[in-house]
């Protein structure tokens, strides 16, 4: 049994990456320039610089590159007009946590979004209240597949790495967590993990839904504790 749980965020308990490769393509579009879903997919789970790189690339260099994403962050408000989330929680993701609180089991976020993105963003879906620690991406030197992320939300939590599980939807966040030393669940999200990944994953599920049956065999009731 494992003493913690933590989850990387974009992909695996936000819905975000969809609305933004849909602003990337409209955006794109707009500007002259076809930029398919399969080029797309080429950054999915790389990380902001990597995906920089690859974007001014598909979109005729680092000029064009800065005039997008100035477009991209004016579609992707935080909220949308009606005051619903641009971003819905994914399918599972509220139940999971809740269970997780109801069993006394710490919590934590390792993403490469910043600090402050991920608890605006969670605390829009109510449920930021379930995590005692944070780990964004503005506070490592190196992102995912760097162990950084993780190593940090583990110190945070107090709870030893190989204590924990860790969540995730993309090949690079479970190599970070791989390498940090935690168990690790892939949950896919746009693409399934490669074999060398699935081979080393402690499960592999269709949405975080699914895990809610495992919990009481992963995780051991524990007195409830303040987050």
């Amino acid at each position: 049994m494992f003493a913690a749980a933590i989850f990387d965020m974009d992909g695996l308990l936000i819905d975000s990456e969809r609305p933004i490769m849909a602003a990337w393509i409209e955006v794109a579009r707009t500007l002259g320039i076809e930029l398919s879903h399969s080029q797309y997919m080429q950054v999915v789970g790389l990380s902001t610089v990597e995906s920089e790189v690859v974007l001014a690339s598909l979109l005729g260099g680092a000029a064009a590159y800065t005039h997008a994403v100035g477009l991209v962050r004016q579609r992707l408000q935080l909220e949308r007009s009606d005051g619903t989330p641009l971003f819905p929680i994914k399918s599972g993701a509220a139940e999971m946590l809740a269970a997780l609180r109801e069993r006394g089991t710490r919590c934590a976020v390792a993403s490469s979004s910043t600090s402050a993105q991920i608890q605006a963003c969670l605390g829009s879906l109510g449920v930021l209240e379930h995590f005692s620690a944070f780990a964004g991406g503005d506070e490592v030197l190196r992102a995912k597949p760097d162990p950084a992320l993780y190593l940090l939300a583990a110190e945070r939590l107090g709870v030893d790495p190989a204590d924990c599980i860790a969540f995730e939807d993309s090949e690079n966040g479970a190599r970070a967590a791989l390498a940090a030393g935690l168990r690790v669940v892939v949950v896919p999200d746009l693409k399934h993990p490669p074999a060398s990944i699935v081979e080393r994953a402690f499960h592999v599920l269709d949405s975080l839904h699914d895990a809610l049956a495992h919990l009481p065999r992963w995780f051991p009731q524990q007195a409830m504790q303040k987050v």
